[in-house]
């Protein structure tokens, strides 16, 4: 799967819903998706809170196969920036 339909994923979950703040998945030399003002995109800008992974990493944390603090402990996901904005993402991971 592509980074631009993971964020067309992204989108579809946030539909009727609203996530507060501004988050990058920044997936290295494959790419970022973007989550602000309730968009996602592979438009790359600043944001409140950074996590770097792999693109392979990214599938599984948003299909539920990566637990998000398991792959902070294990060095799969590094996040900086607001942590707060980080903790918002249960909504989209249901």
């Amino acid at each position: 799967m592509t980074l631009h339909e993971i964020a067309d994923n992204i989108q579809a979950g946030l539909n009727g819903t609203h996530f507060e703040g501004s988050l990058k998945f920044d997936c290295g030399d494959d790419g970022v998706i973007i989550l602000a003002e309730n968009l996602a995109s592979t438009t790359d800008q600043d944001t409140d809170c950074t996590i770097r992974l792999t693109q392979d990493n990214l599938s599984k944390l948003l299909s539920g196969k990566l637990n998000p603090m398991t792959g902070v402990m294990m060095g799969k996901l590094k996040i900086s920036g607001n942590m707060s904005v980080a903790m918002n993402l249960k909504q989209l991971l249901g």
